[in-house]
């Protein structure tokens, strides 16, 4: 099943915000995606369904192991991506927007290439 984009950046933003913070909480990442805490709140319940987080009885939002991979998968792409615009002449802000419209749809031939060449 492919998964949706917006699932992507939710747990890229997950994983983000919990390299920052100890607990990641639906309005941390209400705030720095700047959706409403219900757009959220619903987004967290899908990702809950597939298995991506579980919430606790404290409501802090913790990656799974499977959504824990993607989203490390996810972020990789996004910060190596940015980087090749970057290092290209693009514009950090632009490099970054485009960054994140690249990550989701780059095939994983084309992905493996990249790291390949980005290592040498």
């Amino acid at each position: 099943m492919k998964r949706l984009e917006s699932q992507e950046d939710y747990l890229e933003k997950i994983l983000q915000i919990s390299q920052r913070k100890e607990n990641v909480h639906a309005i941390d990442i209400a705030r720095e995606m700047n959706f409403s805490k219900p757009s959220v709140s619903v987004a967290m319940n899908k990702l809950k369904e597939a298995g991506f987080i579980v919430i606790n009885n404290k409501d802090e939002i913790i990656l799974t192991e499977k959504g824990k991979a993607i989203a490390e998968k996810t972020l990789e792409k996004h910060l190596i991506l940015t980087d090749i615009l970057v290092s290209i002449g693009v514009d950090k802000k632009v490099a970054t927007e485009d960054a994140c419209k690249l990550e989701h749809d780059i095939s994983d031939e084309t992905w493996l290439a990249i790291k390949s060449h980005v290592k040498k």
